[in-house]
């Protein structure tokens, strides 16, 4: 089994495709006007349009997530959290040491979701993530 993509379900599609595309630096693929992806290495972000829970029997709400965390590895997570000021509004946690061996930001997106930036900082934490770097290719 391998992950496809984790998906966004947004009243406000082009708002969110917006800060993620400036959040990640990825250009999203519009395969459809309710619909949206930016793709990666390791995964992909889907975003649909609220209209689009229907298709999926409305199972889905529209900012309702009260528990997933989207995270991204990055090499600074320090330079993140600065060159992200201007464009988060809702901050959770300011750069802080994980006990888990990361250096972590925490936020939400114009929906709610948290996102997590980080960056491994002790050996056994960089080392982990060279080992899932190396499977993963």
């Amino acid at each position: 089994m391998n992950l496809a993509s984790v998906r966004i379900i947004t009243a406000h599609l082009d708002t969110m495709v917006a800060f993620y595309e400036q959040l990640t630096g990825a250009q999203a693929t519009r395969l459809a006007p309710v619909f949206a992806e930016l793709r990666f290495p390791s995964g992909t972000l889907a975003l649909g349009d609220a209209s689009t829970a229907a298709l999926f029997n409305d199972a889905a709400r529209p900012a309702a997530n009260q528990t997933v965390i989207i995270e991204w590895i990055v090499d600074d997570v320090d330079a993140e959290y600065e060159r992200l000021k201007p464009i988060v509004s809702e901050w959770e946690q300011t750069p802080s040491q994980m006990p888990w061996g990361n250096k972590s930001i925490l936020f939400r997106d114009p929906d709610g979701n948290l996102v997590n930036l980080f960056t491994p900082v002790t050996p056994e934490a960089v080392a982990r993530f060279s080992e899932a770097r190396v499977d993963s290719r």
